[in-house]
């Protein structure tokens, strides 16, 4: 008899979206589990960074629906999705450079009341920011960018957090320290509460590895999904190899 799978937080249906006349994201359907690694893989140019701007607001659907806790969001505001527990880490990080960690961890909590001190927590995850505190966002290395706006998203405790190719340009051992943080979070959140995570990843072995379930994307659309515990009987590999 197959493990009872945990509840989704996150549920979308039949989402359609459009640049101008094209077509990207098409009558595309997913569910994000408390707990699970939801990966999604696929070739550049398929629409898997649209996705993730749509879940996020950063971009309007046309059609479909989208909720989180049962609540419908698909019209809300980035802003608004903050509020009610969605963190996003963007690709390329896109930390403020000129302004110091501790002001760019201030920055993840713009949702919060005035004197909401940054959570401890992050500091357990990413040791590392604790002793860069005063130090420039810029002058951190890539793997110390990502770590920091990992946290940034952290910083307002939300219950979905959205990750667009972490591992882009990192080095192997910030790699593995970024992998074991997010099956942390999965597990047990900032508070014991498990969180639902959506990873968008290029690196197949480092998905294959986080992976509770997986989703593969071509032209807009999810042609396959699956556990990923069988990622490998699927053949995943292939089907998204460039």
């Amino acid at each position: 008899m197959a493990a009872e799978l945990p509840p989704a937080l996150l549920s979308v249906s039949g989402i359609n979206q459009y640049y101008g006349g094209s077509h990207i994201l098409r009558n595309l359907s997913l569910e994000a589990r408390l707990g699970e690694v939801t990966v999604v893989l696929g070739r550049n140019g398929v629409g898997k960074t649209t996705l993730l701007k749509s879940l996020m607001g950063v971009v309007p659907i046309r059609t479909g629906s989208v909720s989180l806790g049962g609540a419908d969001i698909a019209r809300a505001t980035p802003y608004q999705r903050v509020r009610l527990g969605v963190g996003y880490v963007p690709q390329g990080r896109e930390i403020f450079s000129r302004l110091t960690v501790e002001d760019n961890l201030r920055m993840g909590l713009a949702v919060k009341p005035g004197g909401t001190p940054i959570p401890p927590e992050l500091f357990t995850l990413f040791p590392a920011l604790l002793q860069m505190l005063n130090r420039r966002g810029g002058d951190l290395s890539g793997g110390q960018q990502q770590q920091l706006a990992i946290a940034r998203a952290l910083a307002a405790g939300p219950r979905l957090l959205i990750l667009d190719e972490p591992t882009e340009g990192i080095q192997p051992s910030i790699i593995k320290d970024i992998g074991r943080v997010i099956r942390r979070l999965a597990d047990q959140g900032m508070n014991g509460q498990r969180m639902a995570i959506i990873l968008v990843e290029q690196y197949y072995d480092f998905a294959a590895e986080l992976a509770d379930q997986y989703l593969v994307m071509e032209r807009g659309e999810i042609i396959a999904r699956g556990r990923g515990a069988d990622m490998a009987i699927d053949g995943v590999r292939q089907r998204v190899t460039i």
